[in-house]
This record gives C-alpha cells, structure tokens and sequence, in this order.
C-alpha cells in the first residue's frame, strides 16, 4: 500500500488504462499542456501524446458530442469537465445524446464514455460554480452515477468506468484532490454499483457519499466521545444504488440519517430515504433525517458559503434528535 493523494490515484487510474487499452482517450480543456486544470492529467500528454490527451477549446456541447461520437465508433473517450457546473452547457450531448442511444439504436451503439471532473462547493466559487449535480444526472435513465470519497474508492472506480459499456458520469470531490489515502500498489478494480462501509456502529446509519463523508466521520468521532456509535455508510455509486448496505445498517440501528451536499428539493437523499423507508418501515424507531446544503444559491463570502454547507455541527445536532435526545 502507497499513501497517495486523491488527485494521484485518479492520475494512476487513468494512465494504467491508457496504457492497457489504445482504444481508451481524455479529451478536455487544459488536459495537456496544462497537465489539468486539478493537474489530474500530469504527464500523460508526454507519455501518450496529442492524439490521446486532447487539449480542447472552451466548448463543452461541442466536445462532449465529440466524444459520444467517437464512442458510437468504438473508441472509449473519457471527457474532462473543468467543473461539473460547466457541463450543463453540454446536457443535451449527455442526456439526450449519451444515456439515450444504446435504447434508441435497438443496442446496436455501446456508449463507452466517461463524463468525469470537480463537483460541489470548494472555496468561495460562488453560485454558479459550487453546484452539486448527482441528483440531476442521477434521475436520467441510462446514466451511471459515481462519487467516491477516497483515493482507493477513486482509483478503482474511475478503472471499472473507463472499462463500462455505459456512460458513466464520474464526479470527484473538487476539495477532496488533496487528500490523502492508502492505495494498492497492485493492480484493482471496484465494481460499480456497491455500497461500503466506512465507520461501524450500532446506533445510528449515517448515509455520506463524496466530500460528505469526511463530515461524517468527523461528526463520528464527536459523537462517539459521547458515547454514540455511528455507522457511516458511502455508497460511492449513486446510481445503481446499492441499498442492500444501507437497509442492512439501518435493521441494526433503527435510525437513519442522511448527509448530502446538494440542495434538499428533490435530492439523492430524497430517493434514498424512499427506500429506505419502503423496504425498512417497520425497523425505524424515529423518522428518517436528512442534512443538506441549504436551499438558497451558494454565496461567495466565506462566512456565508459555511452557513450554507452541511458541517459536522449539523449533522451531530441531527444524529441526537433522532436519537431523542435533544
């Protein structure tokens, strides 16, 4: 094991499966000379050249509908997004274009593509560059949905998107680049579509995926000095959600709590609690909450941009009302 940052393994991800398969490209803006805008792509136009790492101009549509085509011609082109904020300006190549095709051509046209880049709020981005977009994606039949929280889980998963027939929209944690994490130095794939647990416990299932479950476990370990046992549950694949996990903690605990970044209104938590709730009615002994951002743009002053985040605080205070002791 190799302790590497969480922008290094994706960077590993990526050149092990440009190297194993010639078919496999990235496609983006400043992904070559510029090594990245996160530095994500460093190195790999000098190893690979300007035929596999395609510096693009500033023209999302267009170059997402590059890429669809190319995977329509049996190519398997990964496209960076600067942020995932900018790729509302390619939505129509994404929704109506990559998750639709294999249903419309009768499945004569695999979709191979890999939509992958920075999610969610970093540091004073403001409004329109602070959007976390799981939930939009996520309710588009066709798509695959992935968030990791980890170096390990980023690695592995980003290998089995490259490797999927489907498009596969691969969020990362625009603060998460730095951090740190244990990474196999052999070679390792993590399938998508399965649920982790990252904390045990018995008192309470807490439901974190991507930047979230770092709060999480910190709101854990607070909450543990007080004796409350938190089991912190990621289920790095957003859609297909893999609930077996999370219903499993939640028969245990008989509480359920769910941390998301993304604005309350019909998000990821919203259609997490629905499942919950439908297969594991009868074992909750409070009602399910949820802890999210708050419902309002997101402000550029600092002191504003963490009222509207969710923070350790917060879900410390939802944990205890849920265990009724607030």
């Amino acid at each position: 094991m190799a302790l590497v940052t969480y922008r290094d393994a994706l960077n590993q991800a990526l050149r092990e499966e440009l190297r194993r398969d010639p078919a496999v490209f990235l496609m983006g803006e400043e992904v070559g000379v510029y090594q990245g805008a996160y530095k994500v792509s460093k190195g790999l136009l000098q190893e690979f050249g300007p035929q596999r790492i395609v510096d693009t101009p500033i023209t999302e549509e267009g170059f997402s509908g590059v890429g669809v085509g190319a995977a329509m011609a049996g190519l398997r082109p990964i496209i960076e997004m600067m942020t995932w904020n900018f790729s509302l300006v390619a939505i129509d190549q994404i929704v109506n274009g990559a998750a639709k095709l294999l249903y419309m051509s009768g499945g004569q046209f695999k979709i191979p593509i890999v939509f992958r880049g920075p999610g969610g709020a970093a540091h004073q981005l403001a409004a329109q560059h602070s959007q976390s977009l799981e939930a939009w994606y996520a309710s588009v039949p066709g798509l695959k949905v992935v968030a990791p929280s980890t170096p390990y889980d980023a690695k592995g998963l980003l290998k089995s998107a490259i490797r999927d027939d489907d498009p596969v929209i691969f969020m990362e944690g625009e603060t998460l680049y730095g951090s740190k994490g244990e990474v196999p130095d052999e070679e390792y794939t993590i399938p998508i579509g399965v649920t982790d647990v990252k904390r045990q416990g018995t008192d309470v299932t807490v439901v974190a995926w991507s930047k979230m479950v770092t709060v999480a476990l910190k709101a854990a370990e607070t909450l543990a000095a007080d004796g409350i046992s938190c089991e912190v549950i990621d289920p790095r694949t957003i859609r297909p959600l893999d609930d077996g996990p999370i219903l499993e903690s939640v028969r245990k605990t008989n509480r359920c709590v769910i941390l998301e970044e993304g604005w309350p209104y019909a998000g990821v938590g919203a259609q997490i609690a629905y499942q919950v709730q439908q297969a594991a009615f009868g074992d909750l002994d409070a009602p399910i909450a949820r802890v999210t951002g708050l419902d309002v743009p997101m402000p550029y002053a600092k002191n504003l941009e963490h009222m509207v985040m969710p923070t350790p605080a917060r879900l410390v205070a939802a944990v205890r009302e849920v265990l009724y002791l607030d």
